[in-house]
């Protein structure tokens, strides 16, 4: 039997960070907003009928091989997905192999699109013993063991359902709606720049985190400002307003940029000095910052414009459409 399986990776507008529990907790109407990108992560499983596991990251040129899934479960070199078969527990050996097409470290919830693609293909093999809207728990709860820090909602939800995606961070739970907006015209406006600099999420995530359970001066101001922005953000899209999202956005990165040290680096302010001379009206970094990529908010048509400038500053532009549909598993 082959299974194969892609889930989108997702560029976040707002409201990231705060949705870390339990932060969301603590700020009334906490929200992110983010869309659906086709830099897809992929998998594909075959089974064995030897009875092992055969386990390649294409994207990482590592492979690692176990013969029974209480092997698996200690691997440390590919432990997420390691992890996920070890939940999932096949009734027969298998070899997988996954690939990546967003880069390494780029803040685009690679590694959360990779892990939904892996549920989505395991749940497959496995008899569908679990719902699609059940995957973005499973996934997160194993992505954490990975970590050994606290990981996000917002990624993985865009990789179950694409589009535009409002997760809502309630006390009676993590909800995903759809953003009904003209996902045309969201393209046209948003450009995506790698830095080259891959970051670590789990470590900026983290000294946000401690930050805010150590009620660090400010900090909690800083997260409602963050909470305010994505609600904006959400409103403005919902009434098509794009005109207004540049400035909301603009007001997003700079509350971002003062909740931890290192969110922004040299070369990412060089690149949004640089954008801003060429039509874009705000910018800021994807994920927890540090590197990776940045999105820019643009003028109408000058996103080309603007993507020529940054890659004349050594930017590396990341063409993309906005993925209209979210996992997809095919068996064959």
């Amino acid at each position: 039997m082959i299974i194969e399986s892609k889930a989108p990776t997702r560029i976040d507008l707002a409201g990231g960070t705060i949705d870390l529990w339990p932060l969301y907790l603590f700020h009334e109407n906490s929200q992110t907003i983010n869309f659906a990108i086709d830099q897809y992560a992929k998998c594909r499983i075959e089974t064995r009928e030897d009875g092992r596991f055969v386990v390649e990251s294409k994207d990482r040129n590592v492979r690692i091989e176990a013969d029974s899934l209480e092997q698996l479960r200690g691997d440390d070199e590919l432990s997420l997905i390691s992890k996920l078969i070890y939940f999932f527990k096949p009734q027969t050996g298998l070899s997988i192999s996954t690939d990546c097409m967003a880069p390494a470290g780029a803040g685009l919830g690679g590694s959360s699109a990779l892990d939904i693609a892996v549920c989505g293909a395991l749940n497959k093999l496995t008899g569908e013993r679990y719902k699609p809207e059940q995957l973005p728990f499973i996934a997160i709860n194993v992505e954490t063991q990975v970590l050994k820090v606290p990981a996000g909602y917002q990624d993985y939800f865009p990789a179950v359902h694409g589009r535009v995606s409002r997760i809502k961070l309630q006390v009676e739970g993590v909800t995903r709606e759809e953003v009904v907006t003209d996902l045309d015209e969201l393209e046209r406006r948003v450009a995506l720049c790698f830095t080259g600099a891959p970051r670590n999420s789990g470590i900026n995530n983290w000294e946000m985190y401690k930050r805010h359970i150590d009620n660090a001066p400010g900090i909690f101001d800083r997260f409602e400002r963050i909470r305010d922005t994505a609600l904006k953000i959400d409103e403005a899209l919902t009434a098509r307003t794009f005109d207004k999202i540049g400035a909301i956005f603009a007001e997003e990165w700079a509350s971002r940029r003062e909740l931890a040290p290192g969110i922004t680096t040299p070369f990412i302010d060089q690149l949004i000095e640089i954008a801003g001379a060429s039509g874009a009206e705000a910018a800021k970094v994807c994920g927890a910052g540090g590197g990776g990529c940045v999105a820019f908010y643009c003028q109408p048509k000058r996103k080309a414009e603007v993507e020529d400038a940054l890659s004349n500053a050594g930017g590396q532009i990341i063409p993309y459409r906005i993925a209209r549909e979210g996992l997809s598993v095919i068996q064959k």
